[in-house]
């Protein structure tokens, strides 16, 4: 059987939004990689390990992978961000204000 890892991607470090939406199906690698003694490139005889597939929901991905008879080995999402929302006109309220320091 082939087995594959779903996982919910985590949001870019060069993001500054909410993240990316969906899920990705990777395959996971039969066989180790090798390293090339004349260059020291690494690689391997496996290309499935070039393949993201990418779906819309965690549901989606898990019927694929069924309908494919694929085992599951992993289901990772990443964690939930809070959203703090931020007003410039914050820095001015009346009750953050300090009136004995002008």
């Amino acid at each position: 059987m082939t087995e594959v890892r779903i996982y919910s991607p985590a949001k870019s470090a060069m993001q500054s939004g909410p993240g990316r939406d969906g899920w990705i199906l990777e395959y996971i690698p039969d066989q180790p990689v090798r390293i090339d003694p004349l260059m020291g490139w690494v690689g391997s005889d496996d290309t499935r390990n070039q393949i993201r597939l990418t779906f819309p929901t965690k549901q989606a991905a898990l019927a694929w992978a069924a309908r494919k008879q694929m085992t599951v080995a992993d289901i990772g999402a990443a964690p939930a961000r809070g959203v703090r929302l931020k007003n410039y006109a914050d820095n001015f309220r009346v009750d953050k204000l300090e009136f004995g320091r002008f």
